[in-house]
């Protein structure tokens, strides 16, 4: 598994964590209260951080390249 795969897979454990959670909650606080919103808020957050992570692209072999040889003729960046 990729650390990608490990990262997505513990967020998504994460967000099942938070949406029982707040199920707790609001069953003990009521739906219409603020704890209840608050514990909402925190399982639209992690949400939205598993989404921003499906969007970010992989690198191609020659960024992995530089990331590892920055120094390397093919990474050298030029101002103009």
């Amino acid at each position: 598994m990729t650390n990608t795969q490990e990262t997505t897979n513990t967020i998504h454990e994460k967000i099942q964590a938070e949406v029982e959670q707040a199920r707790v909650v609001c069953d003990i606080s009521g739906s219409n209260s603020a704890e209840c919103a608050a514990a909402w808020d925190a399982v639209e957050e992690l949400q939205a951080e598993a989404s921003h992570q499906r969007q970010t692209k992989p690198k191609n072999s020659l960024e992995q390249y530089c990331d590892a040889n920055p120094e390397a003729d093919e990474c050298r960046l030029y101002e103009d």
